[in-house]
């Protein structure tokens, strides 16, 4: 009953002219009759808790029906989270002051909060670091993060009194991340997102992505930058692909080959999220972004409401999405 609530609510709720849109796309893309497409997307929905934007990103239309049961869709996501992870707890996560300072023995970089009263503690920071990252204590999708360069010509007072302005309350040390990654991109930190269950007892590494920046100074994804996967030994095993779609076996800036490439240190960055995954135990389902440092790897933040990644259909020669895999370690309904 309560899985038929839930699809009654995000129909009533649907952007049904951004749903026309994407069915059309898909239809011209798969080459399918775009009434055949509507339909599929519509009982999808049904049956597998596949949003339209599940539809076409998990490519269902290349996908047999025992093959389509093994996709984690949003939906099926969201009671994962909603039955391991305690809601109201999320503030030690979304805020990220809060975070900071409960997971301040896995961040491996120098912070400071501010407000418009600590102008001193900014020149401070600004003294032992010249390189800074300012970003919003509640911001999501990497909306208001900035890089700032402190030199002998800069007016400190200004720029405190923008980021002031922008809310851009925590100012935090750069990384300099592993000299291999920046051979891939160099103008963003690189990071790992790496999905954890705590269980009571261990914590298990679920699921491994590779972020890479692609223009801009973040490697979030709904900021331009493109996204892979690993393996377990962290060995990226397919091209990665942008919010367009588009798939990249190469860097399109740096001209990196990115299938094959290993991320250094990627046992130490499982370690270092298992061992973080435990602080709040009654948040168990967690995606982790780790930069990866040349003195080690540091968590960068903690989602506790993470999102669904999973290598395309078009991409790997086995159909299989995460349920499998997130089944032998929790229990899902």
């Amino acid at each position: 009953m309560r899985k038929y609530k839930t699809i009654l609510k995000y129909i009533t709720k649907m952007d049904y002219k951004n749903m026309f849109k994407i069915v059309y796309k898909i239809s011209k893309k798969s080459k399918n009759n775009i009434i055949y497409i509507f339909f599929d997307v519509i009982a999808s929905g049904i049956i597998y808790g596949a949003g339209y934007y599940d539809y076409q990103e998990f490519e269902f239309y290349l996908l047999s029906k025992k093959e389509r049961k093994t996709y984690l869709t949003r939906a099926k996501n969201n009671q994962i989270i909603k039955k391991y992870n305690n809601q109201d707890l999320f503030y030690k996560f979304d805020d990220k002051s809060i975070f900071n300072e409960i997971f301040k023995n896995h961040l491996k970089r120098e912070y400071i909060i501010v407000n418009d009263k600590k102008f001193n503690d900014f020149k401070k920071i600004t003294k032992k670091h010249k390189e800074l990252i300012l970003k919003p204590i509640d911001g999501v999708g990497g909306v208001g993060i900035e890089k700032i360069i402190i030199n002998s010509s800069s007016d400190l007072e200004k720029i405190f009194n923008k980021l002031i302005k922008n809310k851009q309350y925590l100012v935090e040390e750069c990384l300099k991340q592993h000299p291999k990654i920046s051979k891939l991109y160099t103008d963003s930190v690189n990071t790992l997102r790496l999905f954890t269950f705590y269980d009571g007892k261990e914590a298990h590494v679920l699921n491994s992505v590779f972020k890479i920046g692609n223009g801009g100074v973040t490697d979030n994804f709904s900021s331009g930058s493109m996204y892979t996967f690993t393996d377990d030994e962290g060995k990226i095993i397919v091209p990665a692909i942008d919010q367009e779609d588009n798939i990249y076996s190469f860097h399109p800036i740096t001209k990196e080959k990115i299938v094959g490439f290993t991320v250094p240190l990627y046992k130490e960055a499982c370690d270092l999220v298992k061992k973080a995954s435990s602080v709040v135990p009654d948040v168990k389902y967690i995606g982790w972004d780790v930069a990866i440092t040349s003195d080690g790897p540091a968590i960068i933040e903690g989602n506790s409401y993470p999102g669904v990644f999973q290598i395309k259909p078009s991409l790997s020669l086995k159909k299989e999405g995460l349920i499998p895999k997130y089944a032998k370690i929790m229990k899902i309904d």
